[in-house]
């Protein structure tokens, strides 16, 4: 028999390469002579890298300036195939985001996505002819702006002077200085993994629907919009392009810069990481797929990785097993998506502290309950 143990990440407890391990454990004390293909899945947020990296990407790591400006390693990676053409993988929570910095309302105005762009640059050097961005988790509303400043635009005020980094100085913005600006940029093709269909600005936009999870208030908030408002209009002015399309509303608004300054287009997330690790064929090689995360809930049923891979498996007569930390979805709404069975690490461990402190023992003993009783 031929598993394919493709889970994406249990956030807070294990990354999908360790899960994979785990799973992987678990299912071969139960069919000790299959062969068990370790796969880390995602969806083009976080962990999209690692997906990346557990594919054969060689993985980098640069020196950067972090959302609120103090230095931070952030890691990328890159793949070059024989022709020359080489491909890198950036996660813009890497350099910009959420975790390296303290959600308050000061610290949402200031955020900025400029050490994402050092990342781009250094992927640039590097000679990438493809960059794909993987957008989930970002610190920053300043619709890219940051990013474009590390590749060498120039955002200035009615005075002529080069606005602050940050989403909060955007309202501030007259126009663009691009004599500085990467060439590269027009040469190179950009894919950015986007699962939302938010603009740029308004009700549903950025600032309103995402700002208030990075520490924005509500005055922080108008501001905010007020600003990728304007920087919609700047980038009109100097491009005209129009940024406030769906999607661009991703990683507050990041994808909003590069839709007016390069040749990006906006993906859906799972598709394009698979596509990029090879995830395909090796479903075409599987008897069984067994995937997770760590809560498998209504948003999951939405396009993320574990149920979008079981959809695909689904189309290929392959079953599926999913073990999560929790499953908040009925076993009826996972029949529909091919999944055969499913448990949850709340099944065998004590308590969810308990489950979240020894995540992989667990996912070892809930993949083995699951697939005996299968």
């Amino acid at each position: 028999m031929r598993i394919l143990i493709a889970p994406d990440k249990f956030k807070g407890s294990l990354t999908a390469a360790e899960a994979a391990s785990a799973i992987a454990e678990g299912a071969l004390r139960v069919y000790p002579d299959a062969v068990a293909t370790q796969f880390p899945v995602a969806d083009g947020g976080e962990g999209t890298l690692e997906a990346a990296v557990a594919a054969g990407y060689e993985e980098r790591l640069n020196a950067v300036v972090g959302p609120i400006l103090a230095p931070i390693g952030a890691a990328w990676a890159i793949h070059k195939d024989p022709s020359g053409d080489a491909t890198a993988v950036i996660e813009t929570a890497q350099a910009s985001g959420l975790a390296h910095m303290e959600p308050t309302p000061a610290n949402a105005l200031r955020a900025h996505s400029y050490g994402c762009g050092q990342l781009i640059a250094a992927a640039l050097d590097a000679g990438a002819t493809e960059i794909v961005l993987g957008v989930g988790g970002s610190a920053m509303t300043d619709g890219g702006s940051g990013a474009l400043r590390a590749l060498g635009l120039k955002p200035v005020d009615a005075a002529g002077n080069v606005v602050p980094l940050g989403g909060g100085s955007l309202a501030d913005v007259v126009a663009v200085d691009i004599s500085g600006l990467d060439p590269r940029l027009a040469a190179v093709k950009f894919r950015i993994a986007v699962d939302v269909q938010n603009p740029l600005f308004g009700n549903s936009g950025a600032a309103h629907v995402f700002g208030p999870q990075k520490g924005a208030d509500q005055d922080a908030v108008e501001l905010l919009d007020a600003g990728l408002r304007n920087w919609a209009s700047v980038l009109r002015q100097a491009t005209g392009r129009d940024v406030n399309i769906p999607g661009a509303g991703a990683a507050g608004g990041f994808p909003a810069s590069f839709l007016a300054f390069s040749n990006a287009t906006l993906e859906g997330g799972f598709a394009l990481v698979a596509g990029l690790t090879g995830l395909a064929e090796q479903l075409v090689e599987a008897d069984m797929v067994i995937t997770g995360e760590g809560s498998m809930d209504s948003q999951s049923l939405t396009g993320k990785a574990p149920i979008a891979l079981a959809d695909a498996a689904r189309e290929r007569g392959i079953p599926v097993i999913v073990v999560a930390g929790r499953i908040l979805v009925t076993p009826e709404e996972l029949a529909d998506h091919g999944v055969v069975a499913a448990a949850q690490l709340l099944d065998v461990a004590p308590s969810p502290e308990e489950a979240m402190a020894h995540a992989a023992k667990y996912l070892t003993w809930a993949t083995t309950q699951v697939l005996e009783g299968a």
